[in-house]
This record gives structure tokens, C-alpha cells and sequence, in this order.
């Protein structure tokens, strides 16, 4: 595959070079050429002598989904932080006018008191997740949502929840800088959410879920913001990389 990569980058090298590019020994970079060759995804240029990778080599992108930086972005720092904090994370993106939970580490943190929620759908209106999806938002965007829901779901205005109504409730968010969840659903957990953002468009949510009797809501947001604000910034600027 570094043979590939190499050739792909300088659109096409001498075996020589290869072999310096990527500190594979010159005999070693003739073998994988040759079974490279055969395979189809090279071919040699007599003319310079240089391997070019041939359009086979198209495929191996081919299975390649825009969810697939999920496990190389969101995942490993979702790790990184759930070793941090111990809390709980997850990873939920708004999905057929729900929040579904793409991600977890339930599986791994020492103070879970769930198991088995990557899949779950959760109401948008009522979660950290969904209320930092709809505050952070471009207005267009969050209009639509709404009226997705209101058409799909039947959640007409106004938007009153348990807290108070929507508008207030999203305002807060964005002076906090995150989605809460103090009370209302799930009793026994209370949880805040950072937007990951791709472009102006938030494509998903960071969650951390803490047992409400063990912190207060002020104290969490305290000890964690922060730290939840830089880790959806990382798989933000994980997101560029990516291109």
C-alpha cells in the first residue's frame, strides 16, 4: 500500500525511487511491482521507466463512505477523552428527525450505567445532542429540521419544553457553547453535547452523559466543557484532513 501511496503522490516513479520514497529495499520494491503488475493496479512505462498506478486502482476507493470518518476521526479521540474524564461520550448525529447515537464508549468507561447504545434513536427537543444540532445550525437548516419534525413526528409550535421554550433554550446553548440536559429525559443522567462541525454544516455531536446524583450540573460543566469543546474541535480539524 506505501508503494501505491508513493506512486499516487509523484504520479508515477522509477523502482529506484520508490524504493528510496518509502525505505523499502530496492529488491523488495521489484517484487511488489511485479505482483502489483499482475494484480493490474500498476503498469510500467517503457518509455521512462517509470510505474504509473492504472485505473484498477480506482477500486480499492471505491467502498470508501463519507461515515467512514467516524472510525478514524471521531473514534480515537472519543477514546482519548472518555480515559480522561471516565464519563461516558457519545457520538450522535441527526438522522430521519431523530438523534441516533452513531458511537460510544459506554463499553469502556468505568462509571456507565448503560450498554448497548450505539443505533438508539433520541427525541432532538429534549437532548443535549439535538440542542446543540439545532443552536448551532445555520438558520436555514434549523428552520427545515423543524419542519421535518413538525411534518414527520407531528411536534407543532410552540416549542415548550420541560425547561422552557425552545428559543430560550437555544440561546442558552449557544451562550454556553453546548447543548445541556439537566432534567426531563433520562432522570438519572444529566449530559452536555459539542457540535462537530464540517464547513458551516454540523454533521454530528459530542455527548458526555454523568450520573446526576454524583455531580451537579454546574460542577460537571466546569470540570468538562472544555475539554469536550477541544475534542469536537479536534475531529472538526480531523474533518479537514480528510478533505
Amino acid at each position: 500500500m506505501r508503494v501505491l501511496q508513493v506512486i499516487n503522490q509523484r504520479n508515477g516513479l522509477k523502482a529506484a525511487e520508490i524504493a528510496a520514497a518509502t525505505e523499502i529495499p530496492r529488491p523488495t520494491v521489484y517484487r511488489l511491482l511485479e505482483t502489483l503488475e499482475g494484480l493490474g493496479f500498476v503498469i510500467r512505462d517503457h518509455s521512462s521507466d517509470k510505474w504509473r498506478l492504472t485505473l484498477q486502482a480506482k477500486s480499492l476507493s471505491s467502498g470508501y463512505r463519507d461515515e467512514d470518518w467516524v472510525t478514524q476521526t471521531a473514534v480515537p479521540e472519543m477514546v482519548r477523552l472518555g480515559r480522561d474524564i471516565l464519563w461516558p461520550l457519545d457520538l450522535v448525529v441527526f438522522n430521519d428527525h431523530q438523534m441516533e447515537i452513531r458511537e460510544s464508549t459506554h463499553n469502556i468507561s468505568p462509571y456507565s450505567i448503560d450498554h448497548g447504545m450505539v443505533g438508539l434513536k433520541l427525541p432532538v427537543l429534549e437532548t443535549a445532542g439535538g440542542r446543540a444540532y439545532l443552536a448551532f445550525s445555520p438558520e436555514e437548516e434549523r428552520r427545515q429540521t423543524l419542519a421535518g419534525m413538525r411534518a414527520q413526528l407531528g411536534i407543532a409550535p410552540p416549542y415548550v419544553q420541560h425547561d422552557g421554550p425552545l428559543e430560550r433554550i437555544l440561546d442558552e446553548t449557544r451562550r454556553l457553547g453546548v447543548g445541556y440536559r439537566k432534567e426531563g429525559y433520562r432522570l438519572a443522567t444529566q449530559s452536555i453535547s459539542a457540535p462537530i462541525r464540517r464547513g458551516e454544516r454540523v454533521i454530528a455531536c459530542l455527548t458526555i452523559i454523568w450520573t446526576a446524583s454524583a455531580l451537579t450540573f454546574d460542577t460537571a460543566l466546569a470540570m468538562y466543557r472544555d475539554k469536550l469543546l477541544d475534542s469536537a474541535g479536534r475531529i472538526s480539524d480531523g474533518l479537514k484532513e480528510l478533505g
